[in-house]
């Protein structure tokens, strides 16, 4: 069967559609032989393709700014999103680990101005992750112009991030978030919360950043992780090579 799919007359299937259905068989069979009704499990052999390592998709730091722009004004709303969307990119954060935070893991802000913010990634790990001062001053004037209002609109909460009834900003209604002022920004695509941590990352390495730092900031536990954005990084200077450089064409 397996050979049939990588042979057949018709259009080739790709390898992530040849490994679901080697899979869908390999269960198939399974229960087969859990029901009595064969004796050998002979899918189990039957290795699924190679999946290819997709690159992560970030945007240009253009895009990104015109995003950000998007989420201007001076409404309770907007100021909430532009909190939110500048911490995403200052920090590299995942989306739920932004809306899980809570008006204490952004510290100094009881100074009256956000320095660091205190992530917690996968398994509950712990890392401090600075802010740039677009970030800070974004949500330095959410927590004076916009929490306290939004606050007293629901049940008393430490989250950071409240919605418009005073509730914690779900991972649902940052995603709507983000692509309400993705259409503002008149983009032409669709972006999701990881594209500003994608964008985060490429953009540092782009910058000079050592990898190693990278994966600090983004929580990875191996830098084989982070090292993919690299070779993100370099095709993009493969392609300015090729349309610059007068003997790559």
């Amino acid at each position: 069967f397996a050979q049939h799919l990588r042979t057949r007359a018709e259009a080739p299937l790709t390898a992530s559609s040849m490994a679901r259905m080697l899979s869908s068989v390999r269960g198939f069979h399974r229960f087969l032989l859990e029901e009595g009704l064969a004796t050998d499990d002979v899918a189990s052999e039957v290795k699924p393709p190679k999946l290819a390592s997709r690159l992560p998709k970030a945007i240009t730091i253009d895009q990104m700014a015109a995003v950000l722009d998007a989420a201007g004004g001076d409404d309770l709303q907007s100021l909430r999103d532009k909190a939110l969307l500048e911490l995403l990119y200052a920090t590299g954060a995942r989306i739920s680990e932004a809306v899980d935070l809570n008006v204490d893991d952004v510290l100094g802000a009881e100074e009256g101005s956000a320095d660091v913010v205190r992530l917690f990634g996968k398994g509950g790990k712990q890392r401090i992750v600075p802010l740039g001062s677009f970030a800070r001053a974004a949500i330095d004037a959410y927590l004076v112009r916009a929490r306290p209002i939004l606050s007293a609109r629901g049940p008393s909460t430490p989250a950071l991030f409240l919605g418009l009834r005073g509730q914690r900003v779900s991972r649902q209604n940052a995603w709507l978030i983000i692509r309400a002022r993705a259409e503002q920004a008149k983009l032409g695509f669709e972006i999701s919360p990881h594209t500003f941590r994608h964008s985060f990352a490429t953009h540092l390495l782009a910058g000079g950043a050592d990898v190693r730092v990278v994966q600090e900031l983004l929580g990875h536990s191996s830098v084989a992780t982070t090292q993919i954005y690299t070779l993100v990084t370099a095709d993009t200077l493969r392609d300015m090579y090729t349309t610059a450089h007068p003997r790559a064409r």
